[in-house]
């Protein structure tokens, strides 16, 4: 195994462990509390995360099996994943839990273990070792952030964001094409503030077509977790700003996204 790959799947670990010292000991009140994701309790974010780690494990395990799995998703692609999380969130606490640890540790074994350079089936693209863990990496982080701000806990940004801002980046004709766009032909210019003061660069220096501002804002925009409006992110270009109103950094439809915090519609991209 490289050391980034290694590097990837210490993050996601230390990201999961994060999110499991906020969780693990909350009163029953607090599982059935609502989070900003319409219909979704703090119970629904785990219960959505221990479920897509156990089709993450079956994709890198058996990918056959997984094929039913993505057969599910297209045959109810606007349900099938709260009808995952509704399941999981009838459990208890104690239940959840112990299975959302458990999913997790046996993903973290099987990624360790599969062979350089092999790519496993997923409801996007095919994935590579990093891919997948990057990928799980930003969906703990995008839901702990939807259970943090339910609880109201303070959760301060850390530099494992630059893999939720890489995954993001990369997703950008992804998020003009899941809804029937064709992508700009030309490269964008990121530049991003990390939480430690760097600055985090992608794309060409010439590039007429330029994303700045802060990286925790650029992740919360492209997990959806925040409206444009109320985010340190700017476009230069009509294509850049067309693409801040789409991005989206997970697989699957766009969906309702999040309203801006001064009241009005969604932009009408995003899933919970």
């Amino acid at each position: 195994m490289s050391e980034v790959v290694r590097a990837v799947l210490d993050d996601l670990a230390e990201e999961s462990r994060e999110l499991d010292v906020l969780v693990g000991e909350l009163e029953a009140a607090d599982w059935v509390r609502a989070t900003p994701a319409e219909g979704w309790t703090v119970a629904h974010q785990i219960a959505h995360l221990a479920w897509t780690d156990r089709a993450a494990l079956l994709a890198v395990t058996d990918p056959d099996a997984f094929g039913t799995e993505v057969e599910k998703a297209l045959a109810a692609p606007d349900s099938f994943v709260d009808e995952a999380a509704d399941e999981g969130a009838q459990l208890g606490p104690a239940e959840l839990l112990a299975g959302w640890r458990a999913g997790r540790d046996r993903l973290q074994e099987a990624l360790r273990a599969a062979p350089e350079g092999v790519k496993f089936p997923w409801f996007g693209p095919p994935m590579s070792v990093a891919s997948m863990a990057t990928g799980r990496l930003m969906e703990t982080w995008a839901h702990g952030q939807d259970v943090a701000d339910a609880l109201g806990a303070p959760r301060a940004p850390t530099e494992r964001l630059r893999h939720v801002v890489r995954i993001g980046v990369r997703a950008r004709d992804f998020s003009f094409l899941v809804r029937g766009i064709d992508p700009p032909a030309d490269p964008f210019r990121i530049e991003l503030r990390s939480p430690g003061g760097e600055l985090w660069v992608y794309g060409p220096e010439g590039a007429e077509q330029r994303v700045t501002g802060d990286a925790y804002a650029f992740c919360l925009l492209v997990t959806q977790r925040a409206h444009r409006a109320d985010l340190d992110v700017r476009a230069e270009g009509p294509d850049a700003d067309r693409w801040l109103d789409l991005a989206q950094a997970f697989a699957g439809p766009p969906g309702k996204g999040r309203a801006p915090a001064g009241g009005g519609a969604p932009d009408g991209g995003g899933a919970p």
